[in-house]
């Protein structure tokens, strides 16, 4: 398909090692660095290059930081240092810090457990987060995604803590507002009669 064409090949090829990306787009993107400006092509790649440089995980909550040591969640006066939010991604410490209405800190796993793709508890931030639970902290808010992964993670993660005394929460789940139940599948019908409240 590529025959007389090697580095179209080889950006192909780099683009297919990006996770997340749909293999029906990697040819528009390919298309759209062949038509780009050069100088848009080299600011690109600077930026790319400059974040790999300048941007590392805090050592306490494992938030993307730069220029210092802590992120800015760890290192604000502010913040809540008693409870802890623990979620997979960064991303979904995101998603949290955009809705608002949260002041405590974060502890970014990395992901969740997935033996059958070879991701066990030594590959995930869980064992730095044992060690950060002291006398303070009042609560561990378990914010792992509604995945079976997610789900075992918590249950992992929230067994550590049996002989603590800490209020391990988990977050609510249910019906969306918005939605219909004709639309939602038979988990989330049973979590949320599993989990109704007083009216």
């Amino acid at each position: 398909m590529f025959d007389g064409l090697p580095s179209l090949q080889r950006l192909v090829r780099q683009l297919q090692q990006v996770p997340y990306l749909a293999s029906k787009n990697i040819y528009r993107i390919a298309l759209h660095f062949l038509t780009s400006d050069a100088k848009q092509i080299d600011q690109f790649c600077a930026a790319i290059v400059e974040a790999k440089k300048n941007i590392r995980a805090c050592p306490i909550c494992f938030n993307w930081t730069e220029g210092f040591e802590l992120c800015s969640i760890c290192s604000s006066a502010r913040r809540d240092k008693n409870t802890i939010c623990v979620v997979e991604t960064w991303y979904d410490l995101f998603a949290i810090e955009k809705a608002g209405g949260y002041d405590g800190v974060f502890h970014v796993l990395g992901g969740a457990l997935c033996p059958l793709e070879g991701v066990g508890q030594d590959d995930l931030n869980i064992e730095s987060l044992i060690k950060r639970i002291d006398k303070n902290i009042k609560e561990i808010i378990m914010a792992t995604n509604p995945t079976p992964e997610g789900e075992a993670t918590a249950s992992f993660i929230s067994s550590r803590f049996d002989k603590k005394n800490i209020e391990v929460t988990r977050l609510a789940s249910g019906v969306p507002i918005g939605s219909t139940l004709e639309y939602m599948d038979r988990v989330t019908i049973y979590k949320a009669l599993s989990g109704r409240r007083p009216f």
